[in-house]
């Protein structure tokens, strides 16, 4: 079977492909494609796909799984964990409108953080079908790479060098083949080791071995499961 992990980056989508083949097998280097569709497109023949996107947006609230995701991950790494938008903001192009579109449906501003990701996550929900989500679903790579560590929280941060250390020693032992030493241009490393570690979760998912944040997840107004999956 072949899977792929998917991150967002500075300049569009970074993909890595592999086969699942006891441990995974890279099936090429590492890419960069510029939409979602071409993410989808690239990724036809997969049996799974793990993207670090919101997928399945609440229209007036919290979603529970980002809850649990930051319950999961405690103290240590909760704070990687960034509230998904409703879905009603995605139009917004400026910070101060997104945030006042948001506080009018739910109550709560925007963090800089989602707003930065927003066209992304518009870009993903525009794509994203019911049928669809059946293979490609939302992952988070602070709670795959926990998992990976037998759900033992990362110690360090991913942008120093004692946590890049940390996730590709983690990686190491999910893969076959030595691990690219760089990102491609437009990605930073901590891009390409969330790539990497939710392949690793997009296999768990085509072996039938994968979990779930909330274990029963709710769907949202399109139908969408709201579930971050590892």
């Amino acid at each position: 079977m072949d899977i792929a992990g998917v991150d967002g980056c500075r300049a569009g989508w970074l993909v890595v492909t592999a086969a699942v083949e006891g441990r995974l097998v890279l099936r090429e280097e590492p890419r960069i494609v510029a939409d979602f569709d071409a993410l989808l497109a690239l990724t036809g023949a997969c049996a799974a796909v793990a993207v670090d996107m919101p997928i399945g947006l609440s229209a007036d609230g919290p979603r529970r799984a980002d809850y649990e995701a930051r319950r999961l991950l405690g103290r240590l790494r909760a704070s990687s964990v960034f509230p998904a938008p409703v879905r009603g903001i995605l139009d917004a192009t400026a910070y101060r409108a997104a945030c006042e579109a948001s506080f009018a449906a739910c109550g709560k501003r925007l963090s800089q953080q989602t707003f930065n990701i927003l066209a992304k996550v518009g870009e993903a929900d525009a794509a994203m079908t019911p049928a669809l989500q059946a293979r490609v679903v939302e992952g988070h790579p602070e709670v795959s790479f926990q998992a990976l560590n037998l759900g033992r929280p990362m110690i360090h941060s991913k942008k120093g060098a004692a946590g890049r250390a940390e996730r590709r020693a983690l990686l190491e032992r999910a893969f076959d083949d030595p691990l690219p030493a760089t990102a491609p241009a437009g990605a930073a490393l901590d891009d390409l080791y969330d790539a990497l570690v939710l392949a690793w979760t997009a296999a768990r998912l085509a072996r039938g071995a994968a979990a779930r944040l909330p274990a029963a997840p709710e769907r949202d107004g399109r139908g969408l499961h709201m579930e971050i999956v590892y």
